[in-house]
Parts: structure tokens; C-alpha cells; sequence
């Protein structure tokens, strides 16, 4: 007697697509000096997005190939056990952006000038 089984491991899809969450991701890579472990933390809308930026980011920054990078966990955090700076800054909800571009409307535009405009401050 056979007995066929067969199994299907299927991604799951995040509860909350379009809210912005912050990530954990454990990785071991191999260097040219060496293995190394690592944490780090990324902000994206999925878990897939999250390991994408992690592909790139050890790629930029180590030169590491996506064959050497091991990814151990990837785990969703909360903002208050967030770590790294650079994730920490946009937990503020007082956060306010630049506007670097800013253009003069109609009603306050000269109708007549020598020079032209400067958009940049």
C-alpha cells in the first residue's frame, strides 16, 4: 500500500497590509573575513519587503552576496523594543518633513519681475 501525502506551505499574508510595521531580522553571513551574526530593523508594509531591503542593505553596506546572507528570523516588533536610531525616529507622532520645493501660489506671485524665482529655501 502507497500513501501520498501532499503538503502545501502557502505564504501567509499580513493581518493589516497597509499599515507600515517594523521588523527584526537575525542573519548569519559569510565575509571575506569571516562569518558574522547580525540584528537589524527595517520598516516596510510585509515581511517579504522587509528581507528585500535586508538583501540590498547587506549588499550596499558589507558587499555581501545574497549566497553568503543566512537569514535566521524575521519577526515583527513593537515600536517600544525597536533598537536601532535610524527605525526610532519615525515613532515621533510629531514627526514633520521638510517641504524643500516650495512654490509661490498665484495670488502671491509679482505679476512682473527682473529675476526669476527661487523655489529652494
Amino acid at each position: 500500500m502507497i500513501i501520498i501525502i501532499i503538503m502545501w506551505f502557502g505564504l501567509k499574508g499580513s493581518d493589516t497590509p497597509l499599515k507600515v510595521k517594523n521588523f527584526g531580522i537575525w542573519l548569519r553571513y559569510d565575509s571575506r573575513s569571516g562569518t558574522h551574526n547580525m540584528y537589524r530593523e527595517y520598516r516596510d508594509l510585509s515581511t517579504s519587503g522587509a528581507v528585500t531591503q535586508c538583501y540590498r542593505d547587506m549588499g550596499a553596506r558589507h558587499r555581501a552576496r545574497a549566497h553568503a546572507i543566512q537569514i535566521m528570523k524575521v519577526q515583527e516588533i513593537a515600536a517600544n523594543k525597536c533598537r536601532r536610531p535610524a527605525i526610532k525616529q519615525f515613532h515621533d507622532s510629531k514627526i514633520k518633513f521638510p517641504l524643500p520645493h516650495r512654490v509661490l501660489r498665484r495670488q502671491h506671485k509679482p505679476r512682473f519681475t527682473t529675476k526669476r524665482p527661487n523655489t529652494f529655501f
